[in-house]
């Protein structure tokens, strides 16, 4: 496996996401079928890594998306503004009144609490991120040099199986950006997220796998859980029970490696570790593959308000430890931290600060700080 090559030149943004941006309704301590408010949040798979990345560790980030023109999508602009994410990417379809053509995604969730499980119930078919086509967003203006004077391009790419997932045309569009960051020496990184709600309507987990398996080919550094691995590539966790209450090591490590004969061309694989004793009790931890060497972080017991965005701030986590320059383990342990502390918030994204994230890799305690 090959290192991951970063640009040393200054750049427009240091990492852009393409993926939607739905509206998260929120009933709090509450169940769905029965509240009767809702705090509002936003949130995407692919955006959720670009709001941690700034939010969190400073970093200049744009997301690529689309919303339609009314007053719902301006609500999900205004929370993506107030995260601090370049919306200059962001493009407005024309809304003709009832949604036929492109309305903005729904995603109602419930945290769970102890033998309650987290729920979620989206309401996001038809959305104007779907109907997404190549040649949309000219990604040579993205990724390429900028105009004289001006930093242009990105120092990371990252979109995932989600927004692959929204309709036919959206593979092409990641396609289409990936080898246009490739083309210009950028990193690309891919989170799997299989979503079985997503893709049971279109051919099941064999569509996911052949579009997957094709985009997989592009990437550098590819992010997923047990279950992410054997739906979407088919390569399988040996030696696991259904309800993952032992994780064992070395399946693990087998699995990163089986997935690198697989696809040579990734110079990364990471996957976090989570075993649910309850919806407000975990175990947390992961592993990564880079450049032939297994870095491990051991679970740790974590307490959960809200597990949603768990993942994605792990990759948030992992990417900005790589793209400062830190050692593999820092990385990993960097993503597990912020991971476990955007898991003490409401809502997708983080709300954890640096100095909160190295507390914790310190093995920092929880008393109050004041």
């Amino acid at each position: 496996m090959e290192a991951i090559r970063l640009k040393q030149s200054a750049t427009r943004w240091d990492e852009v996401s393409l993926g939607e941006v739905m509206l998260r309704l929120d009933p709090g301590d509450g169940r769905i079928h029965t509240a009767r408010q809702f705090a509002v949040w936003e949130g995407g798979g692919e955006y959720n890594v670009a709001r941690g990345l700034r939010r969190c560790f400073g970093l200049k980030t744009a997301v690529a998306t689309a919303l339609a023109d009314n007053a719902v999508g301006r609500l999900v602009e205004d929370l993506i503004l107030q995260g601090g994410v370049d919306t200059s990417l962001l493009r407005w379809v024309p809304y003709d009144g009832v949604g036929r053509a492109a309305r903005n995604g729904l995603n109602f969730t419930e945290r769970g609490f102890g033998v309650r499980a987290a729920a979620g119930c989206s309401d996001r078919g038809h959305t104007a991120i779907a109907g997404s086509q190549p040649g949309d967003w000219n990604w040579d203006e993205v990724f390429g040099p900028g105009r004289t004077g001006d930093a242009g391009g990105a120092r990371w790419f990252h979109t995932g199986g989600i927004f692959a997932a929204l309709s036919e045309s959206t593979p092409a569009v990641a396609a289409e950006a990936m080898d246009a960051a490739r083309k210009y020496g950028t990193p690309i990184s891919y989170d799997l997220n299989f979503r079985d709600s997503l893709w049971k309507s279109i051919g099941g987990k064999a569509k996911a796998r052949e579009v997957n398996r094709e985009l997989v080919r592009k990437v550098d550094l590819l992010l997923g859980n047990e279950e992410d691995f054997s739906a979407m590539l088919g390569i399988s966790l040996e030696g696991v029970a259904e309800d993952f209450a032992e994780l064992p090591v070395a399946s693990y490590q087998q699995m990163l490696r089986d997935v690198a004969a697989a696809f040579p061309n990734l110079k990364v694989i990471a996957t976090t570790l989570r075993t649910v004793h309850t919806a407000t009790r975990n175990a947390w931890g992961a592993m990564a593959l880079y450049e032939d060497k297994i870095v491990h972080v051991p679970q740790t017991e974590v307490e959960i308000l809200d597990r949603v965005g768990g993942g994605d701030s792990f990759a948030s986590g992992l990417i900005y430890g790589i793209l400062s320059g830190k050692p593999a383990e820092w990385a990993v342990r960097c993503g597990v931290a912020h991971g476990a502390l955007a898991m003490t918030t409401p809502g997708d994204t983080s709300m954890a600060t640096l100095a909160e994230v190295e507390r914790v890799m310190g093995g920092g305690s929880a008393r109050i700080a004041r």
